[in-house]
């Protein structure tokens, strides 16, 4: 079912209330989160400030906490997607292409591999999309689908419930997924337990395996020349899992609170955000089969959460998004000294991504900022408009088919849709030169 001005029913979210260490409704959020209209036109470019946001932009966004609930959704009646019509003009620069919707929760991870879309909710679904039509899809038996990464023919995805499920793509049929097995293994485990030295204290007076997260897992990342997986949990770890055998290498103990984001980069370097407020840099070395991660130094220090890491493609910038809306990032090139911080959100940014010279940024203010480099120097070329509830995750692929460097950008939501944009590099065309840019 088509919808003109693109509008998604949302559920009354300050009812839905989850304990996610990083996360919090305050009063009054209600009515601040109230559903609006899209500011999209059937094909209307996308909504942009007529001041733009740069990374020395003196205003701070409001000091707010993120939100965030888990409340499963059972309905698997109505099949997605509400594309918009097609036209014969070519699209704006920076433009909505077309909504997916589908009333069985709230959306938590997406990834992309070539024309595909994976998207993953506190349904247990895992979806995969095609052109904007539903392709396949696969169930999990239970954890809301926290993160979603691929990998060559198989794909991990990481759950509430703290498991890493593995799944293989049919070679005969690519819509055919299949479980072929969970991390840790159950031969792992078995063999783990026999030792008593295997087991460590998670919380007062519990105890569990260290190849075992005790919490929900939070995000997933793959570094795909070593063949190692790194997950992230609440339970205040990261772990590390060569995927060739299943087998957890190493348990790293790295924040005082949950870890909330990890990123494998080029160099053997690794970074980890966490609700404690802090962004750390761990060093990989391969020692025999086996790897070893050292403590480097802390990038950042606060009193809100961090909630979202990105690197970008050449792994030479760093980005960290807080729950006070704001955007940091460093220069490895220099040493991983502070480059500078984006003000573009006035709520918590709860997603990342970086693809060529752009940067995207998604926030629990329902929008999503896109920030183009040059160097250095960020300037906000516009902000994407049009979901009715916080913006979860991002996932961008190149789109081969533009003459100028665009990419498609998919924006998954808690007001349980994804919205596929239309994105390229050029500052809208009515902008003119009068934008700023950011001062050094």
């Amino acid at each position: 079912m088509y919808d003109p001005n693109n509008n998604v029913q949302r559920s009354s979210y300050a009812n839905l209330m989850h304990s996610d260490p990083n996360l919090s409704i305050g009063p009054g959020d209600d009515e601040t989160y109230s559903a609006r209209t899209s500011s999209f036109s059937v094909m209307g470019a996308s909504f942009y400030d007529d001041n733009p946001r740069i990374s020395t932009d003196g205003c701070s966004p409001m000091m707010m906490s993120p939100w965030n609930q888990v409340t499963p959704f059972a309905n698997n009646k109505t099949p997605w997607p509400h594309p918009l019509p097609p036209v014969e003009d070519a699209l704006p620069q920076n433009s909505l292409i077309g909504s997916l919707v589908r009333e069985e929760g709230h959306i938590y991870s997406l990834a992309t591999r070539g024309d595909l879309l994976y998207t993953g909710s506190d349904s247990k679904n895992i979806r995969v999309w095609k052109n904007l039509k539903e392709f396949s899809g696969f169930k999990s038996a239970s954890g809301l689908v926290k993160a979603i990464v691929i990998s060559g023919e198989k794909i991990f995805t990481g759950h509430q419930d703290g498991k890493i499920r593995v799944w293989k793509i049919s070679p005969k049929n690519t819509s055919v997924h299949k479980r072929s097995g969970s991390l840790p293994t159950l031969k792992d485990i078995f063999k783990c337990s026999i030792k008593p030295s295997n087991y460590i204290e998670v919380k007062k007076h519990r105890s569990a395996l260290w190849i075992k997260h005790s919490d929900a897992i939070s995000c997933l990342s793959m570094d795909q020349d070593q063949g190692i997986l790194y997950s992230a949990s609440w339970d205040r770890t990261f772990k590390v899992w060569r995927t060739s055998d299943s087998k957890c290498l190493e348990s790293i103990p790295a924040h005082e609170d949950a870890v909330n984001s990890v990123v494998a980069t080029t160099g053997g370097m690794v970074f980890t955000g966490s609700a404690d407020g802090t962004v750390k840099v761990w060093r990989r070395e391969i020692q025999g089969k086996g790897t070893k991660h050292f403590f480097m130094q802390t990038l950042l220090k606060q009193e809100c959460a961090v909630t979202a890491l990105a690197v970008d493609e050449k792994g030479s910038l760093v980005y960290c998004g807080s729950s006070d809306g704001l955007v940091n990032f460093w220069e490895r090139e220099k040493n991983l000294a502070h480059g500078g911080v984006l003000r573009g959100h006035k709520l918590a940014v709860l997603c990342l991504a970086a693809k060529g010279s752009l940067v995207f940024s998604g926030s629990a203010d329902k929008n999503i900022c896109i920030w183009r480099r040059d160097g250095t120097v960020h300037t906000c070329l516009s902000v994407l408009s049009g979901h009715t509830g916080p913006v979860k995750c991002l996932a961008v692929e190149e789109d081969k088919e533009k003459k100028e460097p665009g990419w498609t950008v998919y924006s998954g939501s808690l007001d349980k849709s994804v919205k596929v944009w239309s994105v390229t590099d050029q500052p809208p065309h009515n902008m003119g030169m009068g934008m700023m840019m950011q001062h050094q």
